[in-house]
């Protein structure tokens, strides 16, 4: 589909068999692929991406158009073994390069636009829908759950990403947001910065206090001696 390609059977069978060159079709072999890196910039929407280079698509076209950009660099080949749900394994070989490349993408600028919290729980939520997905239950009260705390984290996820593809790996090298809570006076080793350096001693006190007092309460039984009987 326009997502991708999954490859399995025959030779693949065997997890010691190198997938054969003629099993891809949508990525080229990152020792093949240019020498020279490309850069691409992608944008978002409230977590959906809109735009290519600059160029305003929609979903099905970007995701076309980022396939054969990415695919040219051999990004997005993956070989694994999965556990069906039947219990047993299956090698499976996939090429995906424009998922790959918006996964990449969509995760930095999240960095940039939400929340530590928010973030932490996404990670183990997206786990859960994967299952899911996989499992049948798409159409679960779950999912739909699970569809509408994404749909609220992804509010203000807006925001250019630029990504640099070379030899079978998309990397994130710059993004920019309206939306970033990233903020440089606080973050900066130099001089003239907006963070109280002051406040961190009683933080560390406070937030240290509950180690501390464990270690004081089990310390001080090891250095009680036990009378022989």
């Amino acid at each position: 589909n326009i997502w991708g390609r999954s490859i399995e059977c025959g030779i693949l069978e065997d997890p010691w068999n190198e997938p054969p060159s003629d099993a891809y079709t949508l990525t080229c072999d990152p020792w093949d692929a240019p020498h020279d890196p490309e850069f691409v910039e992608i944008a978002f929407s409230k977590g959906v991406p809109v735009a290519l280079d600059g160029l305003k698509m929609d979903g099905p076209a970007l995701i076309e158009a980022l396939n054969v950009k990415a695919g040219k660099h051999g990004v997005g080949r993956i070989d694994m073994l999965e556990d069906r749900l039947v219990g047993f394994k299956s090698r499976e070989v996939y090429e995906c390069p424009a998922a790959i490349t918006l996964i990449s993408a969509h995760r930095a600028l999240e960095t940039l636009t939400l929340d530590k919290k928010v973030i932490a729980a996404k990670k183990e939520l997206e786990v859960k829908f994967s299952e899911l997905a996989y499992e049948g239950y798409w159409f679960s009260p779950l999912k739909d759950a699970i569809n509408s705390f994404i749909e609220t984290t992804q509010e203000y996820v807006t925001g250019i990403v630029k990504v640099r593809l070379y030899k079978g790996q998309a990397v994130v090298r710059g993004m920019k947001s309206v939306d970033s809570i990233y903020s440089h006076n606080l973050a900066t080793y130099s001089e003239g910065d907006a963070f109280d350096h002051s406040a961190a001693v009683g933080f560390i006190k406070i937030w240290g206090l509950p180690i501390k007092t464990w270690r004081q309460v089990h310390e001080s039984k090891e250095a009680i001696e036990i009378p022989a009987q």
